[in-house]
Protein backbone atom coordinates (compact mmCIF):
# COMPACT_ATOMS: atom_id res chain seq x y z
CA UNK A 1 0.00 0.00 0.00
CA UNK A 2 0.84 3.87 -0.76
CA UNK A 3 3.00 5.14 2.00
CA UNK A 4 1.16 8.28 1.98
CA UNK A 5 -2.31 6.31 2.82
CA UNK A 6 -0.31 4.52 6.12
CA UNK A 7 0.31 7.81 7.78
CA UNK A 8 0.19 11.37 7.71
CA UNK A 9 3.72 12.72 7.38
CA UNK A 10 4.59 10.56 4.17
CA UNK A 11 1.21 12.10 2.84
CA UNK A 12 2.53 15.78 3.47
CA UNK A 13 6.25 14.52 2.16
CA UNK A 14 4.14 12.94 -1.49
CA UNK A 15 2.51 16.27 -1.78
CA UNK A 16 4.87 19.26 -0.87
CA UNK A 17 7.48 16.65 -3.73
CA UNK A 18 4.58 17.11 -6.48
CA UNK A 19 4.24 20.86 -5.58
CA UNK A 20 7.85 21.47 -6.22
CA UNK A 21 8.17 19.33 -9.22
CA UNK A 22 5.13 21.35 -10.68
CA UNK A 23 6.67 24.34 -10.01
CA UNK A 24 10.38 23.80 -10.41
CA UNK A 25 12.66 25.33 -10.72
CA UNK A 26 11.74 29.16 -8.92
CA UNK A 27 9.75 27.27 -6.11
CA UNK A 28 8.14 29.85 -3.39
CA UNK A 29 7.59 27.83 -0.24
CA UNK A 30 4.54 30.00 0.66
CA UNK A 31 3.11 29.24 -2.23
CA UNK A 32 3.44 25.29 -1.49
CA UNK A 33 2.88 25.60 2.15
CA UNK A 34 -0.57 27.70 0.91
CA UNK A 35 -1.57 24.82 -1.62
CA UNK A 36 -0.36 21.73 1.11
CA UNK A 37 -2.16 23.49 3.77
CA UNK A 38 0.99 23.50 5.94
CA UNK A 39 3.36 26.65 7.45
CA UNK A 40 6.29 27.60 5.18
CA UNK A 41 8.34 26.20 8.25
CA UNK A 42 7.03 22.57 7.63
CA UNK A 43 7.79 23.22 4.06
CA UNK A 44 11.30 24.38 4.74
CA UNK A 45 12.08 21.43 6.87
CA UNK A 46 10.53 18.73 4.71
CA UNK A 47 12.37 20.49 1.59
CA UNK A 48 15.45 20.03 3.65
CA UNK A 49 14.56 16.33 4.24
CA UNK A 50 14.03 15.73 0.88
CA UNK A 51 16.91 17.38 -0.44
CA UNK A 52 18.91 15.13 2.39
CA UNK A 53 17.16 12.31 0.76
CA UNK A 54 18.31 12.73 -2.48
CA UNK A 55 15.06 13.52 -3.72
CA UNK A 56 15.03 17.10 -4.70
CA UNK A 57 18.60 19.21 -5.51
CA UNK A 58 18.53 22.74 -4.58
CA UNK A 59 20.04 25.17 -7.25
CA UNK A 60 20.50 28.41 -5.72
CA UNK A 61 18.13 30.35 -3.52
CA UNK A 62 14.39 29.28 -4.15
CA UNK A 63 15.65 27.38 -6.72
CA UNK A 64 15.04 23.16 -6.52
CA UNK A 65 14.21 20.36 -9.11
CA UNK A 66 13.29 17.26 -8.10
CA UNK A 67 15.98 14.44 -9.33
CA UNK A 68 15.50 10.69 -10.81
CA UNK A 69 15.16 9.29 -7.64
CA UNK A 70 12.15 12.08 -6.80
CA UNK A 71 11.01 11.29 -9.84
CA UNK A 72 10.95 7.32 -9.42
CA UNK A 73 9.44 7.53 -5.82
CA UNK A 74 6.49 9.74 -6.99
CA UNK A 75 5.87 7.25 -9.64
CA UNK A 76 6.16 4.45 -6.98
CA UNK A 77 3.56 6.07 -5.10
CA UNK A 78 0.99 7.16 -7.54
CA UNK A 79 1.16 3.54 -8.83
CA UNK A 80 0.24 2.39 -5.50
CA UNK A 81 -2.37 4.87 -4.93
CA UNK A 82 -4.12 3.88 -8.25
CA UNK A 83 -3.83 0.74 -7.20
CA UNK A 84 -5.69 1.22 -4.08
CA UNK A 85 -8.34 3.79 -5.83
CA UNK A 86 -9.04 0.89 -8.83
CA UNK A 87 -9.88 -1.59 -5.26
CA UNK A 88 -11.71 1.06 -4.47
CA UNK A 89 -13.98 1.45 -7.12
CA UNK A 90 -13.90 -1.54 -8.68
CA UNK A 91 -14.08 -4.18 -5.51
CA UNK A 92 -15.83 -1.57 -2.73
CA UNK A 93 -18.35 0.28 -4.54
CA UNK A 94 -19.17 -1.87 -6.92
CA UNK A 95 -20.51 -4.22 -4.01
CA UNK A 96 -22.13 -1.48 -2.36
CA UNK A 97 -23.70 0.35 -4.92
CA UNK A 98 -27.54 -0.21 -5.47
CA UNK A 99 -29.60 -0.57 -8.65
CA UNK A 100 -33.11 -1.41 -9.58
CA UNK A 101 -34.30 -4.75 -10.64
CA UNK A 102 -37.82 -6.29 -11.45
CA UNK A 103 -38.37 -9.37 -9.22
CA UNK A 104 -39.36 -12.97 -11.29
CA UNK A 105 -41.13 -14.01 -7.68
CA UNK A 106 -41.82 -12.48 -4.45
CA UNK A 107 -37.97 -11.19 -2.71
CA UNK A 108 -37.93 -10.38 0.69
CA UNK A 109 -35.28 -7.51 1.74
CA UNK A 110 -32.25 -9.38 2.89
CA UNK A 111 -32.95 -12.33 0.37
CA UNK A 112 -29.79 -13.59 -1.83
CA UNK A 113 -31.26 -13.40 -5.31
CA UNK A 114 -29.67 -14.37 -8.71
CA UNK A 115 -29.43 -11.55 -11.37
CA UNK A 116 -30.43 -11.63 -15.05
CA UNK A 117 -30.93 -9.05 -17.83
CA UNK A 118 -33.90 -9.34 -20.03
CA UNK A 119 -35.14 -7.27 -22.82
CA UNK A 120 -32.58 -4.98 -21.34
CA UNK A 121 -33.89 -5.26 -17.84
CA UNK A 122 -31.97 -6.13 -14.40
CA UNK A 123 -34.60 -9.27 -13.31
CA UNK A 124 -34.17 -10.83 -9.71
CA UNK A 125 -35.16 -14.16 -9.17
CA UNK A 126 -35.04 -15.80 -5.43
CA UNK A 127 -32.15 -17.87 -5.95
CA UNK A 128 -28.23 -17.67 -4.37
CA UNK A 129 -26.68 -20.28 -7.30
CA UNK A 130 -26.93 -17.78 -10.10
CA UNK A 131 -23.32 -16.76 -12.19
CA UNK A 132 -24.12 -13.37 -10.75
CA UNK A 133 -25.93 -12.57 -7.48
CA UNK A 134 -26.93 -9.79 -5.51
CA UNK A 135 -28.97 -8.92 -1.96
CA UNK A 136 -32.50 -7.66 -2.36
CA UNK A 137 -32.75 -4.38 0.20
CA UNK A 138 -36.41 -4.13 -0.22
CA UNK A 139 -39.44 -6.07 -0.37
CA UNK A 140 -41.23 -6.99 -3.71
CA UNK A 141 -43.75 -8.85 -5.01
CA UNK A 142 -43.49 -10.85 -8.24
CA UNK A 143 -42.92 -7.70 -11.43
CA UNK A 144 -42.40 -5.04 -8.77
CA UNK A 145 -39.40 -2.91 -8.58
CA UNK A 146 -36.55 -4.08 -6.22
CA UNK A 147 -33.58 -2.90 -4.65
CA UNK A 148 -30.57 -4.95 -5.36
CA UNK A 149 -26.67 -4.65 -3.79
CA UNK A 150 -23.77 -6.49 -2.95
CA UNK A 151 -23.16 -7.16 -6.24
CA UNK A 152 -20.71 -10.63 -7.38
CA UNK A 153 -20.13 -12.63 -10.38
CA UNK A 154 -20.97 -11.79 -14.13
CA UNK A 155 -24.07 -11.12 -15.65
CA UNK A 156 -24.29 -13.50 -18.56
CA UNK A 157 -24.88 -11.44 -21.57
CA UNK A 158 -24.33 -11.63 -25.51
CA UNK A 159 -23.63 -8.42 -26.90
CA UNK A 160 -26.31 -6.98 -29.24
CA UNK A 161 -26.02 -5.82 -32.64
CA UNK A 162 -27.19 -3.11 -34.62
CA UNK A 163 -28.17 -2.70 -38.15
CA UNK A 164 -28.59 0.91 -40.05
CA UNK A 165 -30.80 0.73 -42.85
CA UNK A 166 -30.27 3.77 -45.04
CA UNK A 167 -33.59 5.42 -46.69
CA UNK A 168 -32.99 8.06 -49.10
CA UNK A 169 -33.20 11.32 -48.80
CA UNK A 170 -37.02 13.85 -49.70
CA UNK A 171 -35.14 15.07 -52.85
CA UNK A 172 -34.42 11.53 -53.96
CA UNK A 173 -37.65 10.49 -53.46
CA UNK A 174 -38.03 9.75 -49.47
CA UNK A 175 -39.94 7.71 -48.34
CA UNK A 176 -41.63 7.46 -51.48
CA UNK A 177 -38.93 5.37 -52.83
CA UNK A 178 -38.86 2.32 -50.09
CA UNK A 179 -40.58 -0.84 -50.03
CA UNK A 180 -42.28 -0.16 -46.38
CA UNK A 181 -43.21 -4.09 -46.74
CA UNK A 182 -39.39 -5.15 -47.14
CA UNK A 183 -38.55 -2.77 -44.16
CA UNK A 184 -40.95 -3.86 -41.92
CA UNK A 185 -39.71 -7.45 -42.79
CA UNK A 186 -36.18 -5.96 -42.25
CA UNK A 187 -37.32 -4.44 -38.44
CA UNK A 188 -39.68 -8.02 -37.49
CA UNK A 189 -37.03 -9.58 -35.39
CA UNK A 190 -35.46 -6.15 -33.46
CA UNK A 191 -35.61 -5.66 -29.94
CA UNK A 192 -35.12 -1.87 -30.76
CA UNK A 193 -36.12 -0.07 -33.52
CA UNK A 194 -35.15 3.64 -34.03
CA UNK A 195 -35.22 6.62 -36.84
CA UNK A 196 -32.97 9.25 -37.77
CA UNK A 197 -34.25 11.88 -39.68
CA UNK A 198 -38.12 12.42 -41.02
CA UNK A 199 -37.83 10.41 -44.30
CA UNK A 200 -37.01 7.43 -41.91
CA UNK A 201 -39.96 8.70 -39.40
CA UNK A 202 -42.34 8.79 -42.37
CA UNK A 203 -41.01 5.20 -43.97
CA UNK A 204 -41.80 3.50 -40.89
CA UNK A 205 -45.10 4.80 -40.40
CA UNK A 206 -45.78 3.63 -43.77
CA UNK A 207 -44.46 0.50 -42.60
CA UNK A 208 -46.41 0.08 -39.31
CA UNK A 209 -43.57 -0.26 -37.39
CA UNK A 210 -43.29 1.09 -34.03
CA UNK A 211 -40.19 3.58 -33.12
CA UNK A 212 -38.49 3.70 -29.52
CA UNK A 213 -37.40 7.52 -30.59
CA UNK A 214 -36.46 9.66 -33.70
CA UNK A 215 -33.64 11.54 -31.26
CA UNK A 216 -30.30 10.39 -30.51
CA UNK A 217 -31.14 7.71 -32.57
CA UNK A 218 -27.39 5.89 -32.44
CA UNK A 219 -26.60 6.31 -28.96
CA UNK A 220 -30.37 4.43 -28.03
CA UNK A 221 -29.27 1.33 -30.35
CA UNK A 222 -25.76 1.55 -28.38
CA UNK A 223 -27.12 2.07 -25.39
CA UNK A 224 -29.29 -1.77 -26.18
CA UNK A 225 -26.76 -2.78 -28.18
CA UNK A 226 -24.98 -3.03 -24.66
CA UNK A 227 -27.51 -4.39 -22.81
CA UNK A 228 -28.24 -7.32 -25.39
CA UNK A 229 -30.58 -6.06 -27.30
CA UNK A 230 -30.31 -6.15 -31.13
CA UNK A 231 -31.54 -3.01 -32.78
CA UNK A 232 -32.52 -1.32 -36.36
CA UNK A 233 -31.68 2.17 -36.81
CA UNK A 234 -33.48 3.63 -40.09
CA UNK A 235 -31.79 6.78 -41.03
CA UNK A 236 -31.50 9.39 -43.75
CA UNK A 237 -28.43 8.75 -45.91
CA UNK A 238 -27.67 12.42 -44.87
CA UNK A 239 -27.41 10.79 -41.11
CA UNK A 240 -25.96 7.66 -41.58
CA UNK A 241 -22.83 9.21 -40.32
CA UNK A 242 -24.33 10.56 -36.78
CA UNK A 243 -25.39 7.00 -36.36
CA UNK A 244 -22.60 5.56 -36.67
CA UNK A 245 -20.21 7.24 -35.16
CA UNK A 246 -22.11 6.60 -31.68
CA UNK A 247 -21.98 2.92 -32.70
CA UNK A 248 -17.87 3.31 -32.85
CA UNK A 249 -17.83 5.03 -29.98
CA UNK A 250 -20.00 2.38 -27.95
CA UNK A 251 -17.59 -0.31 -29.46
CA UNK A 252 -21.20 -2.05 -30.84
CA UNK A 253 -20.99 -4.40 -33.72
CA UNK A 254 -23.37 -2.70 -36.43
CA UNK A 255 -23.78 -3.08 -40.38
CA UNK A 256 -24.99 -0.68 -43.07
CA UNK A 257 -26.95 -1.46 -45.71
CA UNK A 258 -30.03 0.13 -47.80
CA UNK A 259 -33.76 -0.25 -47.73
CA UNK A 260 -35.10 -1.94 -50.76
CA UNK A 261 -36.65 0.67 -53.12
CA UNK A 262 -40.06 0.15 -54.77
CA UNK A 263 -40.39 -1.27 -58.43
CA UNK A 264 -40.18 1.74 -60.78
Amino acid sequence: MSGALEDKRTATRLRILVEIADRQPAVSQGEVAEAVGVTSQAVSEYTRQLVEDGYVEKEGRSRYRVTKEGVDWLFQEAKDLRRFADHVTDDVLESVQEDAAIATADVTAGETVTLTLRQGHLHASPDADGPATGVATTDAEAGEDVSITGFEGVIEMDPGSVTVVQVPPARSGGSRAVDVETLAAMCADADVVVAAGVEAVVSLRKAGVETETSLAAGDVAAAGAARGLSGVVVATTDLVGRVTDALRDGDVLYEVTEAARVAE
